[in-house]
């Protein structure tokens, strides 16, 4: 069993103030024939900040926004996808909003600095 660790910035504090709904969700799906964890990540449309399309880009696909991964989108307007990642590992990861504008997941492990920016990556820990 493990145990998710959530640290919340001032920003997904006031983010949850103000759009007053849950925080968003990554789900892990530990498999025991394998070392690898089914995550799931979603964003309800609040979350989504009423996006057309969002992606996620992190340590899995290089960063690169080539081999992006785009979240289907359902008719409520929450996003969602999952992803095979292999287990004992951190991975740094970002959401891309309409292909101009990142955010963070409030539902991370961690966060961790980027070296670039004020703004670092948040991290989920398999």
């Amino acid at each position: 069993m493990s145990i998710l660790v959530l640290n919340i910035s001032v920003s997904c504090i006031y983010f949850v103030a103000k759009f007053k709904t849950k925080v968003m969700s990554i789900k892990k799906q530990f498999l025991k024939s394998k070392p690898v964890c089914k995550v799931t990540f979603s964003l309800s449309k609040e979350e989504a900040l009423d996006a057309e399309k969002v992606q996620l880009l992190g340590d899995f696909n290089n960063w690169n926004v080539a081999e992006a991964i785009d979240l289907k989108k359902f008719k409520n307007g929450s996003y969602k996808t999952t992803l095979d990642l292999e287990t004992e590992k951190e991975y740094q990861f970002k959401y891309l909003f309409d292909e101009t504008k990142w955010e963070n997941d409030a539902a991370a492990d961690s966060y961790a600095d980027n070296g670039i920016s004020a703004e670092g990556n948040f991290v989920v820990v398999l």
